[in-house]
């Protein structure tokens, strides 16, 4: 499943992943721990069980409707997992900061959430 045009490879423990122009997979299938750790490295964050946690409902959430949530449904969909304290935009902020859903969907080896710029 490709999402756009290759910009650049990661190098992750001697494959290449294709990157597009804003970091994410170009092939989301090419996506596993070893490159969401990579990925993050790039970012400096030092991902935690809090960030897998957020992670595994980010990827749950696009096997179920084929998209990466933008920020209200990622807060609802992490309330809904793993409960209201978690489902907070000030802990997602915390734990990916910036833009909380663009930054959780790229290490979460999914596309650009929509209506993210």
């Amino acid at each position: 499943m490709a999402s756009t045009t290759l910009a650049r490879y990661l190098d992750v423990k001697g494959q290449r992943i294709g990157l597009d122009p804003e970091g994410y997979l170009v092939n989301l299938d090419t996506w596993s721990p070893d490159v969401a750790h990579a990925l993050a490295d790039e970012d400096g964050i030092a991902l935690t069980d809090e960030h897998w946690e957020v992670i595994e409902v980010l990827r749950n959430f696009h096997a179920r409707f084929a998209m990466a949530p933008a920020m209200r449904p990622l807060v609802k969909a992490v309330g809904q997992s793993l409960g209201e304290d978690k489902g907070r935009s000030i802990h997602l902020m915390r734990l990916f900061p910036g833009s909380p859903a663009k930054v959780a969907a790229r290490l979460a080896g999914l596309p650009k959430p929509t209506n993210c710029l």
